[in-house]
């Protein structure tokens, strides 16, 4: 089935707020076998919106359309799916009846200019919004294109996409053929390097292979249509996981972080961190996976020289010495965390994420990272390229690859 998208909004435009919604509308119909073919943004125009709504539903079955349906003057979406269609707008009773509810429940004085969002084009069948105040409509062009209006409020699109649109698509393609797919995430090697192994491997026969690169990862699609789809899919990944080795972190939904956090629940290891160029973002990334608590014990930001001797007890004579950003730093900064904190690993980075306060010895992009346990001690140079941002993320997912591996190496220890 022909699916398009279409965001309405000046703000996408001009740079003041990113187009998160297409790859929301992308993401949760691709795990129903379902998938866009075009995605379109279009100012808060009305002759521009009508435009594009019918170019669209020229050549797609179902075109959804976010953003535009509150109640100022630039929300201009009802109004444009008006013109494209050539009917009226007209104030729906359904449609004020739901805005009204929301605001009693909210406890709130509804606006008079809030009655805009019930001024919907004639024939709208009403979509109600669970989560938010302007209601969603449908429409069929008269080309035949089922046209879906959506909020523009993330989350608010989102929830009535899987409540009110996605069945509607799913019953339109009850016919289409077997579909199935796997995402995968790599970390450690190129796109390129990904690839020639999994082209080595044979990994594309039967199976459509797509790459793509989420700095510091890349990413890979295998995908099938049609008979036995969901075998073909399933031996291309068995083929990509040799292939990939130990570089493949996560399967699916799943990310670097929260394979990790699993791991290290798995292996019963407890960590305490100590992070300076990476100002908590290793803590950050592992407190937000659930149940963060059964592993992370604490985390310290030791930014300054004065944090490191007195909360990690790292010699002033050793900074002196060797200075922040080396490798004996990083490695007293983890002894000094895990004998606070008492736990199985301690983990320290430090190093030059930016844009200054680099060296002809130590150029901006230098991190020295370290690993203590009980068995023994980790540490490294590293030279990551990018920005302050992309030296920070680098650093920060390296912390989590090398505790991945380490509770890797435990379970498989383990008797």
């Amino acid at each position: 089935m022909e699916i398009a998208v279409l965001v309405i909004g000046d703000e996408l435009l001009n740079g003041d707020q990113p187009d998160t919604n297409t790859a929301a509308v992308a993401r949760l119909l691709g795990e129903h076998a379902l998938s866009v073919r075009e995605a379109a943004c279009v100012r808060d125009k009305e002759a521009e919106i009508a435009a594009a709504l019918n170019r669209l539903a020229l050549s797609h079955q179902a075109v959804i359309v976010t953003g535009g349906l509150g109640p100022t003057a630039d929300d201009l979406t009802a109004r444009g799916a008006a013109r494209a269609l050539g009917v009226p707008l007209s104030l729906d009773p359904e449609a004020l009846r739901q805005i009204r509810a929301r605001f009693q429940l909210r406890g709130r004085e509804m606006h008079p200019r809030d009655e805009k969002q019930a001024l919907l084009p004639a024939r709208a069948a009403v979509l109600p919004n669970p989560l938010g105040v302007a209601p969603g409509f449908q429409l069929r062009h008269p080309k035949g294109a089922e046209l879906f209006f959506l909020p523009g409020v993330p989350f608010e699109m989102r929830a009535m996409l899987a409540d009110s649109v996605l069945p509607k698509l799913l019953a339109m393609a009850a016919q289409r053929p077997e579909q199935a797919r796997q995402r995968l995430t790599v970390f450690g090697l190129s796109e390129p390097e990904v690839e020639q192994r999994l082209v080595a491997a044979g990994v594309g026969a039967g199976v459509q292979i797509a790459y793509t690169v989420d700095f510091p990862l890349v990413r890979v699609r295998l995908s099938a249509s049609g008979e036995a789809a969901q075998q073909r899919v399933d031996h291309a990944e068995l083929l990509a996981r040799r292939a990939l080795d130990d570089f493949l972190v996560a399967l699916g939904d799943d990310t670097l972080a929260g394979a990790t956090a699993r791991l290290l629940t798995a292996a019963g290891l407890s960590v305490a961190l100590a992070e300076s160029c990476t100002g908590g973002l290793i803590a950050k990334l592992l407190s937000d996976q659930p149940g963060a608590s059964v592993f992370l014990e604490r985390g310290a930001v030791t930014y300054a020289n004065s944090a490191k001797t007195s909360w990690l007890g790292v010699p002033e004579a050793l900074l002196a010495e060797h200075g922040a950003v080396s490798s004996a730093c990083a490695l007293a900064m983890a002894r000094g965390v895990r004998a606070a904190a008492g736990t199985a690993l301690g983990l320290g980075v430090t190093g030059v994420a930016g844009p200054d306060g680099g060296s002809e010895d130590k150029p901006v992009g230098t991190v020295f990272l370290a690993l203590v346990s009980a068995d023994g001690e980790r540490v490294e140079g590293l030279r990551f390229h990018g920005d302050r941002a992309q030296v920070r993320l680098r650093s920060a997912c390296t912390a989590l690859d090398w505790l991945r591996r380490h509770a890797i190496a435990v379970l498989a220890a383990a008797p």
